[in-house]
């Protein structure tokens, strides 16, 4: 078939030129960086998704939408929440993702047994301390579990507001969180 306005040696010469000028890019591409980053740049925009429970959606959005939008404002992220409990959280700045998403998980993941939390001491009682693991999450450390010496005085160890990592040596039948200072802080 031949064409009026162009030959077919001219489309073959165009067609060869323009894959000799594509290999000649491709060189370059491939000089200044041979293969795919394996991290995504810290300022490109990033959209990362998240599969939670369904059960845990409610607890995630908090009453009238609070604790969603705590995070949203401590963060800057944008969260997206689906019934099938698929979470897409979108920033541009990486830190502001990934501090978005620990949030989230320290809210829909389950307390695991033998796992070390950081902590935050919220009460201070007689027979031990009071500890928040996660948001909404709080456990008990137990005067006995606060050291590996001898305790007298709670408030000797620990004050209010001090944070400390600590292990989860036990959850009861009622869902209370038993705590342990004294094994997160031994060696491993």
């Amino acid at each position: 078939m031949q064409n009026a306005g162009i030959s077919l040696d001219l489309l073959k010469e165009c067609l060869a030129q323009s894959k000799e000028g594509r290999l000649f890019i491709l060189d370059k591409m491939s000089a200044a960086l041979n293969s795919p980053r394996e991290e995504l740049s810290s300022f490109a925009p990033r959209i990362d998704v998240l599969k939670i429970n369904t059960e845990k959606i409610g607890e995630l959005i908090g009453p009238g939408g609070k604790t969603i939008k705590a995070i949203i404002a401590a963060t800057g992220a944008s969260i997206d929440i689906k019934d099938d409990g698929t979470v897409l959280v979108g920033s541009v700045d990486a830190a502001k993702s990934i501090a978005a998403i620990e949030m989230i998980k320290a809210i829909t993941n389950d307390v695991e047994v033998g796992k070390i939390y950081s902590g935050k001491v919220k009460r201070i009682m007689p027979f031990g301390v009071f500890v928040e693991i996660a948001p909404k999450k709080e456990g008990l450390v137990h005067v006995s579990e606060l050291s590996a010496t001898f305790v007298k005085k709670v408030e000797d160890i620990v004050k209010v507001g001090d944070e400390f990592k600590v292990k989860v040596i036990g959850v009861d039948e009622l869902g209370r969180i038993n705590l342990s200072k004294k094994q997160a802080e031994a060696p491993q």
